[in-house]
């Protein structure tokens, strides 16, 4: 009588253990798949954030500038070019008549002497391509020489000065759209050397402008 009993027992024991492995494995089973999805989740994350960090700079350093490069004639830039020189040596040689300051006086040398070189080698190229060159500084030209005429002194050599500043200002920009713009390859290589003199010229007259607020250096009795 004890037989069946004692193997009835040793049935029943078998079952639950295996009963209990199979439920282990499941749950072994179940609790590795959130690793796995949350790991390939965080691989997903961290891609698309390395391509979008790169592209950004690169655009904003090909942003064009306010620059004006708009191209222009030829005729329209030796008359704009001569004009100017022509005001230049005019206006030089009246500070050399009316400066208080011996500094504004040297200057006004300087743009005669830059001026007429670089009017003499515009109207060589002017000649070449059969383009005319103005004669006269312009009715603006006229009238800012008429007004600077009347002056003397340090009242002559601050408005001067502020002048100086206001014709680079502007001939800078008309060699720079010539040199970047310029239709004519010859044109295009005189504004090319000829801009960073102007540019000196533009400099110097922005330092002596704030030089001549004050009181003037007089000038010496020789000139050198």
């Amino acid at each position: 009588m004890l037989k069946p009993i004692t193997i009835f027992t040793t049935v029943l024991v078998a079952l639950s253990t295996a009963t209990g492995c199979t439920t282990t494995n499941q749950s072994d089973q179940s609790a590795t798949q959130p690793n796995e999805t949350a790991t390939q989740t965080g691989t997903t994350q961290t891609y698309p954030a390395t391509p979008q960090s790169t592209t950004s700079p690169i655009t904003q350093a090909t942003t064009p500038t306010n620059q004006n490069t708009t191209p222009i004639s030829n005729q329209e830039f030796v008359t704009q070019a001569a004009q100017g020189n022509l005001a230049e040596i005019q206006l030089g040689k009246l500070a050399q008549q009316k400066a208080a300051s011996n500094e504004v006086k040297q200057y006004g040398q300087q743009m005669i002497a830059d001026h007429t070189q670089a009017h003499n080698q515009l109207k060589q190229l002017a000649a070449q391509k059969k383009l005319t060159v103005p004669q006269s500084v312009g009715e603006q030209n006229k009238q800012v020489a008429a007004n600077l005429s009347k002056l003397s002194g340090t009242n002559f050599d601050q408005a001067y000065i502020n002048q100086m500043v206001k014709d680079h200002q502007k001939t800078v920009s008309l060699f720079q759209r010539e040199a970047q713009g310029g239709q004519d390859p010859n044109l295009k290589a005189f504004a090319n050397t000829t801009l960073p003199i102007l540019q000196q010229h533009l400099q110097e007259a922005q330092s002596l402008a704030g030089n001549t607020t004050g009181t003037s250096t007089p000038s010496p009795t020789t000139t050198p």
